[in-house]
């Protein structure tokens, strides 16, 4: 439905853009105001990690929560939300201005300020899914093993490199590819049947299509059909062709590889007889044991018209 932009609070991550995220949302406070001039609109700036979280965490009385930056700020700002009952959470919407971006793409939000905040003023608004990992909410993606050592790698990498977007992910690729090419053994239950045990090479639980800065790991999947997508690499299969696998993966089109398994689910526990690399929307987790469920229809996620 079409949505109501009057009491808006924005989130920015001063640290994105290479530290330009305070220039920068004074330029979105500017440009929604040209868009909506009859709203009003707060501005805070993060100033340490889970600041976000603690400013969305206190966002009742808004009707929309906007973050300009990053997947990280995104992840944060879902997180506080959750904490707030789910009719006093105002709708969510992002201005992307990370290095990744995945969350934006999965709503449809253009690249470009100004595109964004055009993009926003005539958004609409749906009941939309978070993910849920043992307490620990998801916008768009969870992974364990070497996808999510290269989503990892990608932070560090990005600040001594300065790369972004597909050439830092293809970077972080080809090194974790060489040093941390691997697989975990794990148990897997979905939706409460009988437990299957498998080894993966990499294991992604998608809320929505994307990870990795725009590479589309789970195709088929959507933020508001109350379901979680999930694609597990199995060995055996060799370094050449896992890079040909991520390679596909960038467009989606990896799914056909007999190694490949794709499933669809509301729950799953996996438990790993090993500790393994495991990202939350690009962020560190740590475990063996994983509770995951969907949430259906947590937060109204503000989507672009569609031309």
């Amino acid at each position: 439905m079409a949505c109501n932009l009057k009491n808006i609070l924005l989130i920015a991550n001063p640290a994105s853009q290479n530290g330009h995220g305070a220039f920068l949302a004074q330029r979105a406070m500017e440009a929604l105001f040209h868009q909506l001039e009859d709203s009003e609109i707060d501005v805070i700036l993060t100033t340490h990690p889970d600041h976000a979280t603690e400013i969305a965490a206190t966002s009742e009385g808004f009707d929309t929560l906007i973050v300009l930056g990053g997947d990280g700020v995104v992840h944060e700002a879902v997180n506080g939300l959750m904490q707030l009952p789910k009719e006093k959470r105002p709708q969510f919407g992002v201005i992307p201005t990370g290095s990744g971006n995945d969350f934006a793409r999965a709503v449809g939000m253009p690249k470009g300020l100004t595109n964004a905040c055009h993009a926003l003023s005539s958004a609409v608004s749906r009941p939309s899914d978070v993910g849920c990992v043992n307490g620990c909410y998801f916008a768009e993606t969870l992974s364990f093993g070497l996808d999510a050592a290269i989503a990892l790698d990608t932070v560090e990498r990005r600040r001594k490199t300065g790369l972004k977007g597909t050439a830092l992910y293809a970077t972080s690729s080809l090194y974790q590819l060489k040093h941390s090419f691997r697989s975990y053994e794990y148990s897997l239950v979905v939706d409460g049947h009988e437990a299957e045990e498998g080894r993966s090479i990499t294991f992604a639980v998608q809320n929505g299509p994307y990870y990795g800065g725009g590479f589309k790991i789970c195709p088929e999947a959507q933020l508001d059909d109350g379901l979680l997508d999930i694609c597990i690499s199995h060995p055996p299969i060799s370094r050449l062709a896992a890079a040909r696998a991520f390679a596909k993966a960038k467009g989606g089109n990896h799914t056909s590889i007999k190694q490949i398994q794709m499933l669809q689910a509301k729950s799953l526990d996996i438990t790993f007889t090993e500790e393994p690399p495991v990202q939350i929307d690009g962020e560190k987790l740590t475990g063996t044991a994983f509770h995951v469920q969907v949430e259906p229809g947590a937060i109204r996620f503000l989507y672009p018209q569609r031309s």
